[in-house]
């Protein structure tokens, strides 16, 4: 069990809803999607060719912000909005889909890109599993 499960065991509340197990899942992948797409954005600003990375790097620092403010959003359910709900995960899904695509132009280069991109599909198809579950 991890915290996030025993978190969401322990709201006083009814979820409304909501599988905590699929929630709980989102949660932790957005969470590890921030810090891959962090960590290889660190990367690749290592990288000899560090100009060609430029887009990749942006858009990895962008997936990073995008899944942690998922995440959190994800984590809170006093006020609960749907609506609030459905549009940060279809824009934590396509962010994650942007970066998985750049990263895998990198992939047979640079092993942190390729990391990134499972990290992000990953993230991409949770959370695409948590908003078609949403109804």
């Amino acid at each position: 069990m991890t915290h996030i499960t025993s978190m969401l065991e322990t709201y006083p509340k009814d979820l409304g809803g909501i599988d905590r197990e699929k929630l709980a899942e989102c949660i932790a992948a957005c969470f590890e999607c921030t810090q891959t797409c962090t960590a290889c954005a660190d990367a690749c600003l290592s990288e000899d060719s560090v100009a060609e990375l430029t887009k990749c790097i942006r858009t990895n620092l962008d997936c990073a912000d995008i899944c942690l403010t998922t995440g959190n959003i994800l984590s809170r359910h006093t006020g609960y909005d749907a609506n609030v709900t459905r549009a940060a995960l279809q824009a934590c899904a396509a962010t994650c889909k942007a970066c998985a695509e750049e990263c895998e132009q990198h992939a047979e280069m640079h092993d942190h890109c390729r990391v990134c991109a499972e990290a992000c599909r990953r993230c991409e198809t949770v959370c695409n599993e948590l908003l078609a579950s949403l109804g």
